[in-house]
């Protein structure tokens, strides 16, 4: 699969699901605007999707994911952590993994933007204890191998601008500003499940998968 930026819930599910995940770090001319370097979140006021900037040469994914750079203009590293603090300042888990949260987003010197998808995936990963196996796969004949043998190609299927074609059930879970507004937000990013059911957030990642057909 294409690598996330802070993925949704949806996608980890997808990977529960799949056990075993390979990220394409080949992949190129993903759309701007994609799930790659966006992410939502849950705020007070609705939604709110945060956008890692990239430098203007592979901004439009002309060249391999692994070779996408980061962009620092706007300080965005400070807002998106402003808005993860402002959103999730309160929720129950948040002070577990706010210092290794912190010191991925707002005090990271990532260059690459696959090096930072991959951190933050790692410590969802780790935090959660998911039993997902993840490699990141660099070369384009290995990966052709892959589907050819049959592997599940999700690239593309999910985490675009006009949702997913994945068939993956979308199961409500605990969520501290859904009180307020009283409905649930489906299809926000893993770190707003974490934020909320911390390690016990497995179990709705779980409950997605197997309520899911084979896709």
């Amino acid at each position: 699969m294409g690598s996330m930026c802070a993925g949704d819930v949806r996608c980890y599910a997808a990977m529960v699901k799949a056990g075993e995940v390979v990220i394409d770090a080949t992949e190129r001319h993903l759309p701007l605007r994609h799930s790659h370097h966006r992410y939502v979140i849950d705020a007070p006021n609705g939604p709110v999707r945060l956008t890692v900037p990239l430098v203007g040469s592979t901004n439009a994914m002309p060249v391999m994911m692994r070779d996408v750079l980061v962009s620092e203009h706007g300080n965005w590293r400070h807002l998106h952590w402003g808005a993860l603090f402002s959103s999730y300042g309160k929720s129950p888990f948040f002070d577990f993994i706010a210092d290794d949260l912190r010191s991925i987003i707002a005090e990271g010197a990532q260059q690459r933007l696959l090096d930072l998808n991959m951190e933050l995936h790692r410590l969802v990963v780790d935090f959660m204890d998911l039993p997902i196996t993840t490699r990141v796969v660099s070369d384009e004949g290995e990966i052709a191998a892959l589907i050819a043998d049959g592997a599940l190609d999700l690239r593309g299927k999910i985490g675009g601008r006009r949702g997913d074609t994945l068939p993956i059930a979308d199961v409500p879970y605990y969520q501290m500003w859904s009180n307020r507004r009283g409905i649930f937000q489906p299809r926000l990013s893993i770190l707003d499940l974490l934020m909320n059911e911390g390690r016990e957030g497995i179990f709705t990642l779980l409950k997605m998968a197997k309520e899911s057909p084979d896709c």
